[in-house]
This record gives structure tokens, C-alpha cells and sequence, in this order.
């Protein structure tokens, strides 16, 4: 039986999760170990989480009605994807603890609000302006130069919504490929690799934060996380502060990840804040069997308000994804002695989808 205290819950308390994907999914793994039972929320009538929940609603986000069952039935909320609408999560944060809250998704889900918000912490990022119309883009061209990116302000992920603005570049026919939706355009940032910070915030505001990883990516998706990052101490310690500022300044509840471009300047290396995920993260699954504590047990503990957990290393810890037709090489995989096979029970293998992922580990030489 659950036993709220004041520092929060306690086993047997029911935890709901709105999406159904794979980190869903391994968020109810992860609870139930911790004697937490998952309710999943979600459109889809065959969503992964599912089939390891206690009990799952199908559900339209926008059903107010069924919205309010869930509420009744759950004792927290958290979320497995940063486009919940906002209109739902005001709804069920009324009714019920929502973590992380209203405020991270409202900052995360624009890329404009987001650039904003990390450029006023005094943080890097790259240099940006906002983009409503085709002369805007032209404007935001001439100002930032060629290449640059440009992104829609939401709903993009895995490289949707993206247009590299190159030198041949017609921006009329970029404008046309995001649909004229509100953008931003990003200054290109020549970086010598991609990394992130993978960190939790508690409910008394404790902080705790993997090693700094890093992220290689093919056709825009994460298709290798190796740990740890080839980056000074320095470097890494001013990656992990800004994880920490940003936690703070939003208030945040749960794990995070922040992504950073590396760049080597005269003066040595500087991190660049990319994006924010308001949500356990893809390059945080080597955390699984590489760290003392994976992402989705310290996210069930940090909602739950139970004591964050250590992030210690195990070792040099690489984490693939298994994209598309590379699931059906399941088999060897399980046949090799240092690695940790993840599938996520999706049914039909497509190009470019996440069908599981596998971590490798080898001993730390000093």
C-alpha cells in the first residue's frame, strides 16, 4: 500500500505516463522495479508500453473526460514525449502533480523560446533569429550567412523539419519544405563532435549527472552514444554546470538531457548548447547496464520523490541503436559476452525507426 510522506510518495503508489513508445516503456520497467505501477496514456490502440504496464488508457490527449479518469487513478504524472499539448498538461497538473512541469514543456517545445531561455542564462548557443515569412528568411540569410539551418519552432525530431541552407540553397524552395510553418534560422557551428548531459533534478531540488557522452549521428538519427566523451575536464565540467543552471531556472522535476556542439577555439574548447529534451533521453540508454543507476530508474525516483541515485560509471560503455533491419541481427547479438540486447516490441521494422538498442561494456583502464 502507498505511504505519501512528506517528501513524496512511496512503493505502491501509481505513477501515469502519457505516451506509449519505447521510453515509455522502459519507464514502467523501471518503476516496477521499484514497487511503482505504471498507467500509459495514449492515442494508439498498440503501443509498446502496453504490454509491460499495470493498465493503459487509449485515449485521445484532447479527451478531457478520459484525461480526468486517468487523473483520478494515478497519484503523478510524467510524460515520455516533449509535444504533449499544452492544453493537457494544464488540465492534469490541476488535477494531479505533473513532473517535470508546464514550464519545461512551454520553453522546450518551441525552439525560439528555447534559444531564448538558455541565451539569457548566459549560456552558448548558437547564433539565431526568428523566421515568420519568406522575406524573414531572406533577412535572417543575409544576417547569419550560408550554410545555416533552418528549423520549424516545433514538432521536429530525428531531422524533420530541418532544411540545410547551403550556397546553392533557393530559399523559397526551403521555405516551401517546412511548410511555411514559424522557424528559426541557426548559424551553422563548426564542431568537432556532438555530446550531452544526461542529469536529474529531485523534488527537493538535489541534482545528479551522468558523464558527459558522446553522440554519433547518421541520416540526422543517434545511431552511437560512447562514453565517455572525448572532451577535457574543463570542458566537460562547464556541460554539466549549464545542465545544472538550466534545471534550476525551469524548476525542473525528473531527468534531462541538454545536447552541445564541441568546439575547439584558439582558446581551447567551448561548449554550444544545441537542444534541450525535457525527458529521459536516446543517449542516455547506455545508462541501463553503464551506470550504477539508469535514467529511467532515476527518473522514477526523482517524480516519485525518492532519493536520486549514484551515476557512477561501470566502465567505457557504447550504446547502439538498432535502426530499421538491424533488429533482425538479434540473434548475434545476443551471442556476443559483453552486450546487453534492449528490443522494444515494435512489430514492423521500417527504415529509419527505433527497433531497440544494445550497450556494450568493457572495463575502465586507468
Amino acid at each position: 500500500m502507498k505511504r505519501p510522506d512528506s517528501s513524496g510518495l512511496a512503493p505502491g503508489a501509481v505513477l501515469g505516463i502519457l505516451g506509449g513508445g519505447q521510453l515509455a516503456r522502459m519507464l514502467a520497467l523501471a518503476a516496477a522495479d521499484l514497487g511503482v505501477r505504471a498507467h500509459i496514456f495514449a492515442p494508439e490502440p498498440d503501443s509498446p508500453a502496453y504490454e509491460v504496464a499495470a493498465r493503459h488508457t487509449i485515449g485521445a490527449y484532447e479527451d478531457e473526460a478520459a484525461l480526468a479518469t486517468f487523473a483520478d487513478a494515478v497519484d503523478v504524472v510524467t510524460y515520455e514525449f516533449e509535444n504533449v499539448p499544452a492544453a493537457t498538461a494544464a488540465f492534469l497538473a490541476a488535477r494531479t502533480p505533473l513532473h517535470p512541469g508546464a514550464r519545461a514543456l512551454a520553453v522546450t517545445q518551441d525552439r525560439l523560446s528555447e534559444k531564448r531561455f538558455v541565451s539569457e542564462l548566459g549560456l552558448a548557443v548558437a547564433p539565431f533569429r526568428p523566421v515568420d515569412s519568406l522575406a524573414e528568411l531572406e533577412q535572417a540569410v543575409a544576417a547569419l550567412g550560408r550554410p545555416s539551418v533552418l528549423k520549424t519552432r516545433r514538432f521536429g525530431y530525428d531531422g524533420k523539419g530541418q532544411v540545410k541552407i547551403g550556397v546553392d540553397t533557393d530559399l523559397a524552395q526551403a521555405w516551401e519544405e517546412i511548410g511555411h510553418f514559424p522557424a528559426i534560422l541557426e548559424g551553422f557551428v563548426s564542431f568537432v563532435r556532438e555530446v550531452s548531459v544526461v542529469a536529474a533534478r529531485g523534488l527537493d531540488g538535489s541534482f545528479a549527472a551522468f558523464d558527459v557522452c558522446e553522440n554519433e549521428h547518421r541520416d540526422h538519427i543517434l545511431a552511437l552514444t560512447s562514453v565517455p566523451a572525448r572532451l577535457g575536464t574543463a570542458a566537460a565540467a562547464t556541460a554539466i554546470d549549464a545542465a545544472r543552471r538550466i534545471g534550476e531556472a525551469l524548476g525542473y522535476v525528473g531527468v534531462f538531457a541538454v545536447e552541445f556542439f564541441l568546439v575547439e577555439t584558439s582558446s581551447g574548447e567551448q561548449v554550444v548548447v544545441n537542444e534541450i529534451a525535457p525527458r529521459v533521453h536516446n543517449s542516455g540508454h547506455w545508462t541501463s547496464e553503464g551506470a550504477q543507476t539508469s535514467q529511467f530508474h532515476q527518473h522514477i525516483r526523482a517524480v516519485c520523490g525518492f532519493p536520486l541515485g549514484a551515476t557512477t560509471r561501470r566502465g567505457h560503455v557504447t550504446m547502439e541503436n538498432l535502426i530499421g533491419d538491424r533488429v533482425h541481427d538479434w540473434r548475434a547479438i545476443l551471442a556476443e559476452p559483453n552486450a546487453h540486447l534492449h528490443l522494444y516490441g515494435k512489430h514492423e521494422a521500417r527504415p529509419g525507426r527505433k527497433m531497440g538498442h544494445v550497450t556494450r561494456i568493457s572495463p575502465a583502464v586507468d
